[in-house]
C-alpha cells in the first residue's frame, strides 16, 4: 500500500470511530516520518507531565534540587473515578522529590505533579525547554489549575453532558470557552513538538543523559496500558509513553524500541465528537492507527508527509 493510501485510510478509521487527531511516526535513527496534521496544536492534558519531569531532572542534574529531598503533600481527596495516587489519599504524605517523579510521570498522579510544579512552576519548566531546544510545547498552568472542568459540575449518570459541552463549543481556530481545551491559554503542543520532545530523549544531546536515562525509566514504567501499548508491546519490542486524557481528549506519545536496535517515536493526539467517558473502541483505533503508519515507515519505503 502506497503512503498516501494508508494516511487517507487512518484518516477513515479515525473518522470512523468518531475521532479526529494528529499523528506522526518517526524512526529515531533516520528522521524519516510519516503522519497528518502534527503541527496542529492540541491541549496536552497530562502529557505536560513529560516537560516537567525533564525540568526538574535538570535542576537536579545541576545541583539545584536534591532528588531525596522530601516534601510535604496534601491529600487530593478526589473520589471522582479517574485520579490516581496521591490524588486520592485521604491524608497528608511526606513523599521525596525522586519518588513524586514516579508517581507524576509513571501512575500520572497530578497531586504529585503539582507538588513538583510548586519547586518547577510552569514558567521555569518553559524556560527549561527552550534553553533545550525543545520548541512547540506550551507549559503555562500546574496540572490541578485545569482539572476543575465542567465535568466535576454533573453527577455520574450526567457526565456525557459535559462531553457534548466540550465537543460541541469549539471552535475552527481550536479556541474554547473551556479555558482547559482552549489551545491559547491551556497547556497545549502538537504531535511533531511532542515527537521532537521523545527524539531529545531518545537520543540526548542538549539533554544530561542522567535527565534522559531516568525520564525514559519513567515512561517505561508508565501504568497505563490500554491505549497505544497494545499494539506495540511485544516479547520482541518495548513501549515506553505517557498518556493524556482530558473530556473528549485521548493522548499518548511514546517510542517503541525494537530488538534488533530500531527505534520508532510516535506521537497520538486525539478529540472525540462522541460524549461518553468510556470509549475502549476509540482508544483501539488509535492504536490501530498509529501502527498502521508505524508498519509502513519501517518496512522501508520512502517517508512521505500528509
Amino acid at each position: 500500500m502506497s503512503a498516501t493510501a494508508v494516511v487517507r485510510n487512518a484518516r477513515d478509521l479515525l473518522d470512523e470511530a468518531g475521532l479526529r487527531g494528529a499523528f506522526l511516526v518517526r524512526d529515531l535513527d533516520t528522521g524519516q516520518e510519516i503522519g497528518f496534521d502534527a503541527d496542529t496544536p492540541y491541549p496536552t492534558a497530562s502529557l505536560v507531565k513529560v516537560p516537567l519531569a525533564i525540568a526538574v531532572l535538570e535542576r537536579v542534574g545541576r545541583g539545584e534540587l536534591d532528588a531525596a529531598t522530601p516534601v510535604d503533600v496534601a491529600p487530593g481527596r478526589i473520589t471522582t473515578p479517574g485520579p490516581t495516587g496521591l490524588s486520592r489519599f485521604r491524608h497528608p504524605a511526606r513523599v521525596a522529590v525522586d519518588d513524586l517523579l514516579y508517581l507524576s510521570t509513571a501512575v500520572s498522579d497530578g497531586v504529585a505533579a503539582d507538588a513538583l510544579f510548586d519547586l518547577v512552576p510552569p514558567a521555569a519548566v518553559s524556560a527549561e525547554l527552550r534553553r533545550l531546544g525543545i520548541e512547540g510545547i506550551a507549559v503555562r498552568h500546574r496540572v490541578g489549575d485545569l482539572a476543575e472542568t465542567p465535568a466535576e459540575r454533573f453527577g455520574p449518570d450526567e457526565v456525557h453532558l459535559a462531553h457534548s459541552l466540550a465537543i460541541g463549543a469549539a471552535t475552527p481556530g481550536q479556541g474554547h470557552p473551556v479555558a482547559q481545551l482552549d489551545v491559547t491559554r491551556a497547556n497545549a503542543g502538537s504531535a511533531r513538538a511532542f515527537v521532537d520532545l521523545l527524539h531529545a530523549l531518545w537520543r540526548p544531546s542538549t539533554i544530561h543523559e542522567s535527565t534522559a536515562a531516568r525520564v525514559r525509566a519513567l515512561l517505561a514504567d508508565n501504568l497505563h496500558r490500554q491505549r497505544l501499548a497494545p499494539d506495540f508491546t511485544s516479547d520482541a519490542s518495548r513501549w515506553s509513553s505517557k498518556t493524556g486524557t482530558l473530556l473528549h481528549l485521548r493522548h499518548e506519545i511514546g517510542v517503541v524500541d525494537h530488538a534488533d536496535g530500531q527505534s520508532y517515536a510516535v506521537a497520538a493526539l486525539t478529540a472525540s465528537r462522541v460524549p461518553a467517558v468510556a470509549q475502549p473502541g476509540s482508544e483501539a483505533t488509535m492504536a490501530q492507527v498509529a501502527r498502521s503508519l508505524h508498519d509502513h515507515l519501517r518496512t522501508g519505503t520512502l517517508p512521505w508527509w500528509g
